[in-house]
């Protein structure tokens, strides 16, 4: 395949770190719904390496450390300053105590994932972080999945003080000791993202499916505050778990389930206008998410190189700015939505 041109870089909030417009993201590497060999595990992240992605995403959760192990094979390959390295916490594996529930990983390690946001949690998780991606820092290090999505209404507010008593206070004095270049959150509601920003000096925050082509929930109260606070975004789940990738097909999902009748038919609207402009669903998907000013990174994980040359070359396709107003004018996506301009990423 021919090489492609430089990813533009964006800095995250108010640090020095610059990330590629496209991540990598690893929870495929973990075996999530697919085993894959380690030879294609790793080649997948090596050529994410070699197109100019310099953000890896991974965390304990994915493959119960498998993702971290394999990440850190690839890592090894190129020069450790060529990449920005970040992981999670909130979690940390025993090995002696069987698997456990494995999270939609279908393969992975025989280690039991122990939910644990105190401080002594939290210092154990980076250390079998780094333990297991052979390296000697963290770039960015976020708390995981404190949300209503993974703990329910009747114990998230337990979690969020454990979270800002004990792994908060653990990654802003391995910021301060210079351990870690910045800390945040990873979770899959924006409003989460919006008590962490008010609750504690955070530089990144990791939000997955809630500001999309499909819907923009983000965009009332948690964007605005993170460009008012200097906070870099980074955004997974662009797909809204996979139907913007597939379009409005049967079985599509949605949020990891089978997408709702409303869901398939809004989808399959915003696919006719997308088609109308000879633009695939899933490139004005990718498109779209990156033309908030506060987005520093798109993070899209892979099963495979060729995934991987897939997701770059649709970033490098031009998206016309009349795709953006007959979306809104159909009232198909945010009339405040900011867009990104044309031949710009």
């Amino acid at each position: 395949m021919s090489p492609h041109p430089a990813l533009p870089r964006r800095a995250i909030g108010r640090t020095q770190v610059e990330v590629s417009v496209l991540g990598f993201g690893t929870a495929p590497l973990g075996d999530l719904f697919l085993k894959l060999d380690d030879r294609t595990a790793i080649a997948t992240a090596e050529r994410a390496f070699e197109l100019g992605i310099n953000l890896l995403d991974t965390s304990p959760l994915y493959g119960h450390g498998l993702a971290e192990h394999r990440s850190g094979t690839a890592l090894r390959r190129v020069a450790r300053e060529e990449i920005v390295l970040c992981t999670k916490v909130g979690r940390w594996m025993d090995p002696l105590h069987g698997a456990g529930d494995r999270s939609g990983f279908v393969g992975g390690q025989p280690h039991r994932a122990v939910v644990d946001y105190s401080y002594d949690g939290t210092m154990r998780s980076v250390e079998q972080s780094l333990l297991r991606l052979g390296t000697d820092r963290l770039d960015l290090v976020l708390i995981h999945d404190v949300d209503i999505w993974t703990h329910g209404k009747d114990a998230i507010e337990d979690r969020f003080r454990e979270a800002m008593a004990g792994a908060y206070v653990a990654l802003d004095r391995l910021r301060s000791e210079g351990l870690v270049s910045g800390i945040g959150v990873g979770v899959n509601e924006a409003e989460m993202c919006v008590r962490f920003a008010k609750a504690g000096s955070f530089d990144v925050m990791l939000l997955a499916g809630r500001y999309s082509l499909l819907e923009q929930p983000a965009l009332t109260e948690f964007l605005p505050l993170a460009l008012e606070r200097g906070i870099g975004v980074l955004l997974g789940g662009v797909f809204n778990s996979g139907i913007l990738a597939t379009g409005a097909v049967s079985g599509a999902k949605y949020n990891y389930r089978d997408a709702p009748p409303d869901i398939l038919a809004k989808v399959a609207r915003i696919e006719q206008v997308c088609a109308a402009h000879g633009v695939a669903l899933p490139t004005a998907a990718l498109h779209f998410a990156l033309g908030h000013p506060s987005v520093a990174s798109v993070v899209l994980g892979a099963q495979s190189p060729q995934e991987v040359e897939r997701n770059v070359t649709a970033l490098s396709s031009e998206v016309p700015a009349a795709l953006w107003a007959d979306l809104k004018a159909a009232q198909l996506l945010d009339a405040d939505a900011p867009v990104p301009a044309t031949g710009a990423r």
